[in-house]
């Protein structure tokens, strides 16, 4: 404290934490949070910096709304900033997580109103900004439009036919075919680099 600049520690319960439900160490886990204070002294990192930095991942692409998605999906507690724990579980799940974490967290990013069902209009709305983001090579068809890429899912994956997606129908749809798993997923690589 005083007068000195002072770098906040990572408090230990939070690395516990961390180390415990990322695929980090504790070293890496440092090294991370020493960037991110270096990045946000603030402690928390907002949407307009998070945008900043990712849309450095694609360069070729309009990544601003699905940013925008991402960080809702990450902002647990709707303050309008990550904070470095939800920041590095973001990193966790979409670098390296297992298909079942990456399927959850794109399930929470697609159920943009948070009542726990995809709704189609959401499914169309990320769907744009994937196809903004990246273009129609991830599509396998370029001519499907977003509405007609949300029918072919919800037809699949729909089981029980009332217009919308439970998490579980999600993740099974997901599971059994992978060209959608990479899609809905939209490969959310570009979190995976420092």
């Amino acid at each position: 404290m005083g007068n000195k600049s002072s770098k906040r520690k990572l408090p230990k319960e939070d690395l516990d934490f961390l180390t415990q439900n990322t695929k980090f160490s504790k070293n890496e886990i440092k090294d991370w949070y020493r960037g991110f204070m270096r990045d946000c002294p603030d402690g928390l990192l907002s949407k307009t910096k998070f945008l900043e930095v990712y849309s450095t991942f694609f360069p070729a692409g309009n990544p601003d709304q699905f940013c925008e998605h991402v960080f809702r999906s990450f902002d647990k507690d709707n303050s309008g900033k990550i904070d470095f724990k939800e920041f590095l579980l973001a990193i966790n799940i979409t670098s390296g997580g297992n298909p079942s974490q990456k399927l959850n967290w794109a399930f929470a990013m697609y159920d943009i109103d948070g009542n726990g069902t995809i709704e189609k209009n959401e499914m169309v709305e990320i769907i744009k900004a994937i196809y903004s983001m990246l273009g129609n090579a991830l599509t396998n068809n370029d001519t499907d439009t977003p509405e007609e890429r949300t029918q072919k899912i919800f037809a699949k994956m729909d089981v029980n036919n009332d217009g919308v997606l439970t998490r579980s129908e999600f993740v099974d749809g997901c599971m059994k075919d992978q060209f959608l798993y990479q899609m809905l997923t939209a490969d959310a690589g570009g979190c995976n680099q420092e």
